[in-house]
């Protein structure tokens, strides 16, 4: 059975601008799929979200490898009742520090997450978007992977990467019906940048806007792109980042 109600697939779905993309998204009626791996985290969101009115589910994974993203492209398809109409490819780790301190483990971590998974649903969910002859794709990258930046070689690489495919799978699909989009964030206050501290601060004064963004202020950029307000964008890169990629 199918239904025409849209649906939603956002990896790093339970914290952070996972969450809070997950929960703009369910306010304008889409079902919501949010991945992640702590299922209490995932519990809470769904539950939050449910709460107001909108529609949700949860589905764990580790985002490991290319079979974990061929396994959750399934049981996505499973509860979108067929069918998934946008994809964030949200998920992603970024370690920090100097190329010679990074271990080939790490290496192989960070490219799995940040680029395999990414790259493996597009493949599995592309086509069945391109098959109903619409669908949209956002992908998270950073602003780190326009510049060179000491400590930032494996994030900025991987994310380098997710730029590059953006663009790829905007012209493979695009013919199709298919937007294939990127939004490109600046220091961004969430659970995952709370160790930070006032490194975060210092990274964010060197930009225009002077300060982190919010989870929601991300978040806006991604259901933009992710909705038919976007319908003429295919293949752009949208820098949210304060201004600190414009100087």
């Amino acid at each position: 059975m199918t239904s025409n109600a849209s649906t939603a697939l956002i990896t790093g779905g339970t914290s952070g601008i996972g969450r809070a993309t997950a929960k703009k998204l369910a306010q304008l009626g889409i079902h919501v799929l949010v991945v992640g791996r702590d299922a209490e985290r995932g519990k809470k969101t769904v539950q939050e979200i449910r709460a107001a009115g909108g529609k949700a589910d949860f589905i764990s994974s580790d985002l490991r490898d290319a079979a974990s993203a061929r396994e959750l492209a399934n049981r996505a398809i499973e509860l979108g009742d067929g069918h998934i109409d946008i994809l964030i490819n949200n998920a992603g780790i970024y370690p920090f520090g100097p190329t010679h301190e990074m271990t080939e483990e790490q290496f192989d971590r960070v490219f799995s997450v940040n680029v395999k998974v990414p790259y493996f649903l597009v493949a599995e969910l592309a086509p069945l978007m391109a098959k109903r002859g619409k669908g949209a794709i956002v992908n998270l990258s950073t602003m780190a992977a326009d510049y060179g930046a000491p400590g930032m070689s494996l994030y900025g690489s991987s994310k380098a990467a997710i730029n590059l495919l953006t663009k790829t799978w905007a012209a493979e699909y695009g013919p199709s019906g298919v937007r294939v989009n990127a939004v490109s964030p600046g220091p961004t206050r969430t659970e995952g940048t709370s160790a930070m501290g006032e490194g975060l601060e210092q990274l964010a004064a060197q930009g225009p806007a002077g300060r982190p963004a919010t989870a929601d202020e991300i978040a806006e950029a991604i259901v933009f792109l992710a909705t038919d307000r976007a319908s003429f964008i295919y293949g752009a890169k949208l820098a949210v980042d304060g201004g600190r990629t414009a100087i």
